[in-house]
């Protein structure tokens, strides 16, 4: 089954409230997506806990629900 843009981005909001977020269909089939995350909580982190927190916003649906997330991710500037 496959996960809807507003569904990512619900699911990124509920744990990275200012977040800006920038979702791209790749394929147009809802499978995979291409994700652009800002975030002041990303301040201090580096790329690859940046990334596991958007993950664990996602709940576990990569690799399953939503098949590829090509993420890139930036602390949001003052």
């Amino acid at each position: 089954m496959a996960m809807d843009a507003s569904e990512i981005e619900r699911l990124i909001k509920e744990a990275l409230p200012d977040a800006r977020i920038t979702i791209e269909d790749l394929g147009g089939d809802g499978d995979h997506y291409a994700a652009q995350v800002i975030s002041a909580a990303f301040a201090g982190k580096t790329r690859v806990q940046q990334h596991q927190m958007v993950y664990q916003a996602l709940k576990g649906r990569v690799g399953g629900e939503l098949h590829a997330l090509a993420l890139q991710t930036q602390p949001a500037e003052d």
